[in-house]
């Protein structure tokens, strides 16, 4: 389906993504083939990623190999494209991922060559990015964040709070927990604040950027209808999967101290940095609202968490979609 000019906007045609093999990219993926856009999908390994072609037409989607490690591999996935789109993240170390070459480098070198041909950026990052966070993580968004707007001070950045759907790392995490452990680990008491944001509403507006009605040059917060703390959070998922488990409160010290061991895991379930950003709340900003620089603010209704989480969380339920409410 060819894009077609919708008034006075002529919508880009090529769009490449960075990280579209990922958990919010195979989403960003889909929202803009259903728009009729080509999309390049710019992944450090294309062969992994053949499950993300029938989210299109035939040829609408394009697997190429890049790096953000090598620079040298950022530049002819952007060759021909009308915008550039950059989800690359990690949220642990491992390997030759680390966070300043990820997210702080890579960042830079993206919007380097995004300038370079002369196309728009739109570039995730995450509430709480701050340079001067005792993150690790925190720290390289906001260092990355710096870095796009000091090379392409028009470039859109999207923070978003907790992403929740049906492939996330953090309802899915402690679902399939429940399922063999009589307790779940509430970190510091459980009082720390989300506000967890569904993932098909970032893919939306991630889209919207590539249709150009979203401002250009602004940092926008993304959160869902309603403020959770990491303890609300889990009680609504043991109410969907049906299942009853003591909340056990584990104190920030001992936190750490399971957080330094952990990560010394391949895939750690928390590291002592996830730690430090848990005594955090990860909420949008009364600035951020009171400017428009949210979801709301550009015209998406925020999926609540009661809508979906019943629809992929059933799975860790005592038998699945058969379980009956009450007899986990």
């Amino acid at each position: 389906m060819a894009v077609e000019k919708t008034g006075l906007l002529n919508k880009p045609k090529l769009v490449t993504v960075f990280g579209g093999s990922g958990f919010v990219g195979r989403h960003v993926v889909a929202s803009l083939a259903q728009r009729g856009y080509r999309v390049r999908v710019a992944v450090r390994r294309p062969t992994l990623a053949p499950y993300l072609q029938p989210l299109g037409n035939m040829g609408q989607i394009q697997p190429v190999q890049a790096n953000l490690r090598y620079p040298q591999s950022i530049e002819p996935a952007l060759r021909g494209a009308d915008h550039v789109i950059n989800l690359v993240g990690i949220a642990f170390e491992t390997g030759g991922q680390r966070f300043d070459p990820v997210q702080v480098e890579g960042a830079r070198a993206v919007a380097e060559a995004a300038k370079a041909h002369g196309i728009p950026l739109t570039h995730m990052s995450a509430i709480g990015a701050d340079p001067q966070s005792d993150s690790v993580y925190a720290r390289t968004k906001g260092e990355g964040e710096r870095a796009v707007h000091e090379v392409l001070p028009h470039a859109i950045i999207l923070r978003p709070s907790i992403i929740f759907g049906p492939e996330d790392h953090f309802f899915n995490r402690f679902a399939n927990m429940a399922r063999f452990s009589p307790f779940l680990p509430l970190i510091g008491g459980g009082h720390t604040t989300f506000q967890p944001v569904y993932v098909g509403d970032v893919a939306e507006i991630i889209a919207r950027t590539v249709d150009g009605t979203v401002e250009h040059g602004k940092i926008y917060e993304l959160g869902g209808p309603e403020v959770m703390s990491f303890r609300r959070c889990m009680e609504e998922m043991l109410e969907v999967i049906d299942r009853k488990r003591i909340l056990l409160t584990i104190p920030w010290f001992a936190a750490r101290i399971i957080g330094s061991v952990a990560g010394l895991m391949p895939k750690p379930v928390i590291t002592r940095d996830q730690v430090t950003l848990l005594q955090h709340d990860n909420i949008v900003s009364n600035e951020a609202s009171s400017e428009g620089r949210t979801l709301e603010g550009v015209g998406i209704r925020p999926t609540g968490t009661d809508v979906v989480l019943p629809t992929y969380l059933w799975r860790y339920r005592e038998q699945g979609q058969f379980t009956k409410k009450g007899m986990a």
